[in-house]
């Protein structure tokens, strides 16, 4: 475990421990004199942390950093390949991007993100509604054109090298999947409302009429995402949630700025497009577990492995919002433009599923019992195998939405 990694654990459980082992590294590696840094533990800090630090003379600056376990590729933050691509992106007046010191520091921005805005939403405060709502129609049309005047093909060699990979392949196949869920030889069990179950069996059930198991899903995932595949690119955020986005302004002069670009670079648009998609539309039980158990009502009925899993999860009208400007405003003009240059590959669905899929099994560890309650833990299987494999009968929403692609595409 390298040192950013350990602050980022020891932030929720022992700030001022985190803080001290902080102030250390930046002295050391920008060779500032820093008097103090706060963290934020935010619910929205996953793999990542940021906060502000306050030098000798009085100033203060804000920092943030993703810490990617099990990382195999060295460059990051190509913030300036960003910019000139036409992205509003906040750019660091300092930088470390040593694997494994990757680290960020800005100027101050006391805009709240786009995260932070949606949960208060989502809690009953509605004043902003149409301030997001208005700055998210804006940034996807604008996201439709940069991908449109950036995009160009790739060879397998580049695409290989793409930062983006850490999130998708990399958890896959770098020891993230082993690590979070074991394998023959050493066993994890994740405990589910009804009690422990060791992964190895959990992989192997059949949920709501799925056609495919976790195993399945996996194995797929694993071969559709190669990086060393030759194809269109874009260059993009590569992690662009709305935690690593600003809301600036308000009313009509409400707009969005990108920070953190941590996994920036030229890559497929489909992967720059599945953390938006996954994280700011079907993930707030994976940031807010303990708030969301409190609701959340689950019934299991199991024959075998064969599992009917019936929920009462349902996503917020903001959360609706976000998918539909997404769908209609940046992926079907840019699956149209593949699809005119002869660009768009046959298997296309199954791709981006592959990488959605990804977003709720590899993010973070569901059989981590201090973080996720039992009904959470389930629910996260449910959705992952949702994002996965195709729903069969009853459409779920995640194909709801590739339907309405597929036709656009028609």
């Amino acid at each position: 475990m390298s040192l950013l990694e350990e602050i980022q654990r020891l932030q929720f459980s022992d700030k001022p421990a985190a803080e001290r082992l902080l102030i250390a590294f930046i002295r050391e590696t920008f060779s500032l004199d820093v008097t103090a840094v706060e963290l934020r533990p935010l619910a929205v800090s996953l793999n990542s942390f940021n906060g502000f630090l306050t030098l000798a003379d009085g100033q203060r600056l804000f920092f943030k950093t993703h810490t990617e376990s099990m990382g195999i590729i060295g460059e990051y933050y190509n913030a300036a390949m960003l910019a000139d691509a036409g992205y509003p992106v906040l750019q660091p007046i300092m930088q470390s991007t040593e694997a494994g010191k990757q680290f960020l520091i800005y100027p101050v921005i006391t805009d709240p993100s786009v995260f932070e805005i949606a949960w208060t939403i989502e809690l009953g405060n509605g004043r902003r509604f149409s301030d997001v709502q208005r700055a998210q129609s804006a940034a996807d049309w604008q996201l439709a054109h940069i991908y449109a005047r950036s995009l160009a093909w790739q060879s397998a060699e580049d695409a290989a090298q793409a930062p983006v990979h850490q999130l998708f392949y990399h958890r896959l196949t770098g020891g993230r999947l082993l690590a979070f869920y074991g394998d023959s030889e050493r066993e994890q069990t994740i405990l589910l409302p009804e009690g422990e179950y060791p992964m190895s069996e959990i992989r192997q059930v059949r949920w709501n009429g799925y056609p495919d198991t976790l195993d399945d899903i996996i194995s797929r995932s694993i071969q559709l995402l190669n990086p060393a595949q030759e194809g269109p690119s874009i260059i993009g955020h590569g992690d662009a949630h709305n935690g690593n986005v600003f809301l600036r302004g308000r009313g009509d002069r409400s707009s969005m700025l990108y920070f953190d670009p941590a996994f920036a670079g030229r890559h497929h648009p489909l992967l720059d497009l599945t953390k938006p998609l996954f994280h700011n539309v079907f993930a707030i039980w994976m940031y807010y577990p303990q708030e969301v158990a409190r609701n959340l009502e689950i019934t299991i009925k199991r024959s075998g492995l064969e599992w009917s899993i019936h929920h009462n999860f349902r996503i917020h009208p903001i959360r609706k919002m976000f998918l539909t400007s997404k769908v209609r405003r940046t992926v079907i003009p840019t699956l149209r433009d593949l699809k005119k240059r002869g660009w768009l590959r046959e298997d296309w669905r199954a791709y981006l599923k592959a990488a959605l899929f990804c977003c709720p099994f590899l993010t973070m560890n569901l059989t981590d019992r201090n973080k996720f309650p039992p009904v959470v833990a389930m629910l996260g299987l449910v959705m992952a195998v949702e994002m996965g494999s195709e729903s069969m009968g009853v459409r779920s929403r995640i194909d709801n939405m590739l339907d309405e692609v597929e036709k656009a595409l028609m």
